[in-house]
């Protein structure tokens, strides 16, 4: 018997020794949870048994479990490298399998073919939440659709210029022009002057300059002349409106009101583009007489003693747009950013959540399978019930202290000779019977 609890001993050091080691081996895998051998020691009954004088069996392994602590964040420079703080895993799934995996490694890369992918063999998608309209960077997601992951590598295509909004000061003690007719190439016929740059509906740009004239009367009228270039030579720009200002005691636009929209009416004819787009909507005041308008918002332009300043001018066209990276929030939520300044949803990261983790099964890869000791898995958006956030551009390190590891490491090797101890002891009580003559 002594030679089976000393055995028993040797198997259950050997044990802890194999679960520190392996932590130890794991220590700079990413997302790795250490695990913890859990002992219970061995008691053989039987019928008439005296607790009081029954002597134990030896010990032996009852489990090995993980222990799913938050690991530190470590970032780094691939923007698609993304970390859980808190509870959740993502979901992935084969291409044409229906079988999930879960895992909290986060160091994601793209396929030929724009699917987000982990680094196994063969890769894994990610899996996520498709947004309801892709062209609207506030779009709501499907939470109720789950689907493979993955990047148009095509360019944003352009939209054009529908609108434009301008709030500027007017100095209220400037003094008219001292030469009357305007011309935009004359500085002295116009006070002040600012441009932006609107987008036909190919996306190429057009300036659009705004030159301002203080009139002599009455007090605090201004006009606003409205200049577009790219019309056809042989001059090419052209005036495609004059806007009248007024402005009240307190230096208020009182006209246009505030929040009207002025059309500026564009003749297709003078400014139609050679590569057939079209510069603004559609005139619907006009119908089909080949005549556009872009809309220009004047509310919050001031007539005060300051100088001359341009607070906000910005219009809502782009021209068309090449990838250059993909960006993550706290709610999961990926955005590909192009080069026109456009950030387009991809779609929201989808998190799993079990009542059991420690029931789910390791699979290799730091990854889990789902089990009936796990449970089944609640998948939904980063940042709701249960669920941890999202880290972009960050990866989950081990939870692994080393330092343990290394202590629980001479502590498996002590009790791994204490009990060979126990057998050699044994043995020599065994041999000292055989020998009495």
């Amino acid at each position: 018997m002594a030679f089976n609890i000393g055995l028993s001993g040797l198997n259950a050091a050997a044990a802890d020794l194999k679960v520190t080691g392996n932590n130890i081996a794991n220590v700079g895998t990413t997302a790795f949870k250490q695990s913890r051998a859990e002992f219970g020691d061995i008691f053989t009954r039987s019928y008439g048994t005296i607790s009081k004088t029954n002597i134990g069996a030896g010990v032996r392994l009852i489990a090995n479990t993980q222990q799913f602590t938050q690991g530190t964040l470590e970032f780094t420079d691939n923007s698609l490298d993304l970390a859980i703080t808190g509870r959740g895993f993502f979901v992935l799934n084969g291409e044409g399998n229906d079988d999930n995996t879960y895992t909290r490694a986060g160091a994601f890369q793209v396929d030929d073919e724009g699917y987000i992918v982990n680094n196994g063999a063969p890769p894994l998608r990610l899996q996520g939440f498709p947004p309801t309209d892709p062209t609207d960077p506030k779009s709501l997601f499907r939470t109720g659709l789950r689907s493979d992951m993955q990047i148009n590598l095509g360019d944003s295509p352009p939209n054009a210029t529908a609108d434009i909004a301008a709030q500027i000061n007017l100095r209220s003690d400037a003094t008219p022009p001292t030469v009357a007719t305007f011309s935009s190439d004359d500085p002295d016929s116009y006070n002040f002057s600012t441009s932006t740059t609107v987008y036909d509906s190919l996306g190429t740009p057009r300036a659009v300059t705004m030159y301002f004239i203080k009139k002599a009367t009455p007090a605090g009228t201004w006009d606003a002349k409205v200049e577009m270039d790219g019309r056809d030579p042989p001059d090419p720009k052209e005036v495609i409106e004059t806007i009248p200002l007024t402005f009240d005691a307190n230096g208020l636009l009182t006209a246009p009101a505030p929040n009207a929209k002025t059309p500026l009416t564009i003749p297709m004819a003078k400014f139609k583009p050679v590569n057939g787009a079209t510069v603004g909507p559609d005139d619907p005041a006009n119908g089909a007489t080949g005549t556009n308008i872009i809309n220009l918002d004047l509310t919050g332009t001031t007539q005060y003693g300051q100088s001359f300043a341009v607070t906000s001018l910005e219009q809502d066209g782009y021209t068309t747009g090449r990838i250059t990276g993909v960006d993550a929030d706290e709610a999961g939520v990926l955005f590909i950013r192009y080069s026109n300044g456009r950030a387009l949803p991809l779609g929201q990261v989808a998190l799993a959540d079990f009542d059991n983790p420690q029931g789910l099964q390791q699979i290799g890869d730091n990854s889990w399978a789902e089990t009936t000791s796990s449970g089944g898995p609640v998948v939904f958006a980063p940042g709701t019930g249960s669920l941890g956030t999202i880290q972009g551009g960050a990866l989950e390190t081990a939870n692994v202290d080393l330092a343990t590891e290394l202590v629980n490491l001479i502590t498996a090797q002590r009790n791994y000779q204490a009990n060979s101890q126990t057998i050699s002891a044994a043995n020599t009580i065994t041999q000292t019977i055989l020998n009495i003559q």
